[in-house]
């Protein structure tokens, strides 16, 4: 799902409510507009949103009566700082996702969730494995925010305010891994290669980087 969309969507009070509410159980109309103190018209229009995002479905009991319940998970991320604004959204992986070779950086016990067995003792010891994980992972990429933001930083006082600090960073770690020639760099980097051109002359400029011939290097 696009991140902007659902910045929108969850942007509402009464939404994000709901889905508080359906994550303990799924709930019908009435429960819903008791819950939030609102008018069961005002519900379903809430609801129909998120069921047209894919946030949300329905079933109906024997009673006719329509049950509202979370579809599946889904994660969003929104990081604000002083070099960008960004938003992701993600599904959790496939059970069948090979993570060997995927996370090079990190080191970690690759927990098999039920492959083996289906003992609550074991699934509640892989439940307590993952969410100690997830905290160690959390705390892993606060970690790497903070040392991204002081690179940045240094790069800003390297090259002054007004440098796009990002896309800097993100040339001169390029020709660490390529071979320092203009169009390999823009290849790596993604960006039109007259913008890695300016780059490179404006690195040059104040001595990060050094040309020879065709080719770039960090000094």
């Amino acid at each position: 799902m696009d991140s902007a969309v659902l910045l929108d969507l969850l942007g509402n009070e009464n939404r994000r409510r709901i889905l508080r509410l359906l994550a303990h159980k799924p709930c019908y109309v009435t429960e819903i507009s008791e819950y939030l103190g609102v008018s069961p018209k005002a519900v379903i229009d809430h609801l129909r949103k998120l069921e047209n995002a894919g946030l949300i479905e329905s079933t109906t009991d024997d009673q006719r009566r329509k049950y509202f319940h979370i579809s599946r998970s889904l994660r969003l991320e929104v990081s604000v700082s002083p070099y960008g604004f960004g938003a992701k959204s993600a599904y959790p992986a496939k059970r069948s996702l090979d993570m060997s070779g995927r996370c090079p950086h990190l080191s970690m016990e690759l927990p098999s969730v039920g492959d083996s067995s289906n003992d609550l003792a074991d699934l509640a010891t892989e439940y307590g494995r993952l969410q100690e994980l997830d905290r160690e992972l959390s705390l892993a990429q606060r970690w790497v925010h903070g040392r991204v933001e002081d690179t940045l930083a240094a790069l800003d006082e390297r090259l002054g305010t007004e440098a796009d600090s990002r896309f800097f960073a993100a040339t001169l770690a390029a020709l660490v891994e390529t071979d320092g020639t203009p169009d390999a760099v823009a290849e790596d980097v993604g960006a039109p290669e007259d913008a890695v051109l300016d780059a490179l002359a404006r690195l040059a400029d104040v001595g990060v980087v050094a040309r020879e011939g065709d080719r770039y290097r960090i000094r």
